[in-house]
């Protein structure tokens, strides 16, 4: 599967996912089985990872969640982006996000 993002599309979560907030921990959960039979169906999702999470949500192009996120932790924004990219690369070969 192609993984490439591209820092100026809108990526969403799946309507194939659900998210839910379990003891504490934040994991994403296929509905549909197969999803990704080489990886774990649940996904924990750490802080930063949330703060994605959401802002993919509120359908935010890439380049404005990396530009939010760089304020918001006081990083340089090449950082911020390389970190994003890969976790969206992994979000997307999981099939967990789509294309908006």
């Amino acid at each position: 599967m192609k993984t490439n993002i591209s820092i100026d599309k809108i990526y969403v979560p799946s309507k194939d996912v659900v998210s839910r907030e379990v003891q504490g921990e934040f994991i994403l959960i296929p509905i549909v089985s197969g999803m990704d039979k080489n990886k774990e169906a649940i996904f924990t999702l750490n802080e930063t990872g949330r703060l994605i999470w959401d802002k993919l949500a509120k359908k935010k192009s890439i380049r404005k969640i990396v530009s939010e996120l760089s304020l918001e932790f006081a990083s340089p924004a090449r950082k911020i982006q390389e970190n994003v990219l890969g976790f969206l690369k992994e979000l997307l070969k999981r099939k967990m996000i789509v294309s908006s």
